[in-house]
């Protein structure tokens, strides 16, 4: 009789895939500090049959991500995708549309890949402008409305505005606002779990 113990005995878990810029790849921290690490910690502890693959790149917009995605999903099947882009689009000011665009293939992508879309929606300082600024907000209600897919809040809503916990930049969160990210991200991926 063969007994397993230990990770062998353990179910295995399926992926989780956070797709994202510097927010989610932890930019001037740790990786292990992110929220994306802190996820995989929650879902060890809740022993959820899940775990994160975090192919987040500091920097990446959407377009990038429409590029990397179809051999993501290809290599790691997985049964969500977390999309964490489009801050690096608006703060270069590319046009809203074609972020919507990018957004909404990826979705569809994502669905034929028989896995779950969840989209953190991004915001942008208002130095472009009030007319680009609400658009560039619009866009991610958009694509998750003409698509059917789930729609977070604003991962850093309750963090943006807290000075002590965004870095010196004013534009990436400390290490103390990765669990905060967490929870507001947690809110609505476990529904979806």
């Amino acid at each position: 009789m063969l007994v397993l113990s230990g990770a062998a005995a353990a179910q295995p878990t399926q992926p989780i895939l956070v797709l994202g810029d510097s927010i989610s790849a932890a930019y001037g921290l740790s990786l292990e500090q992110g929220w994306v690490a802190l996820l995989d910690s929650r879902l060890q502890n809740e022993d959820r049959p899940y775990h994160t693959v975090n192919a987040s790149i500091s920097g990446d917009t959407s377009a990038g991500g429409l590029r990397r995605l179809p051999g993501l999903l290809e290599t790691h099947e997985p049964r969500i995708v977390i999309v964490e882009l489009g801050g690096n689009d608006g703060l270069r000011g590319y046009p809203v549309g074609q972020l919507r665009n990018n957004l909404i293939s990826m979705i569809e992508l994502i669905e034929t890949a028989d896995a779950t879309a969840l989209i953190l929606p991004m915001e942008i300082p208002p130095n472009l402008g009030k007319f680009y600024t609400d658009a560039f907000r619009a866009t991610f209600t958009e694509a998750a409305e003409q698509t059917g897919a789930a729609l977070a809040d604003f991962p850093l809503v309750s963090v943006a505005l807290e000075p002590e916990l965004m870095q010196s930049d004013g534009i990436h969160p400390t290490a103390a606002a990765q669990p905060l990210i967490l929870d507001t991200v947690w809110s609505s991926l476990e529904e979806l779990l």
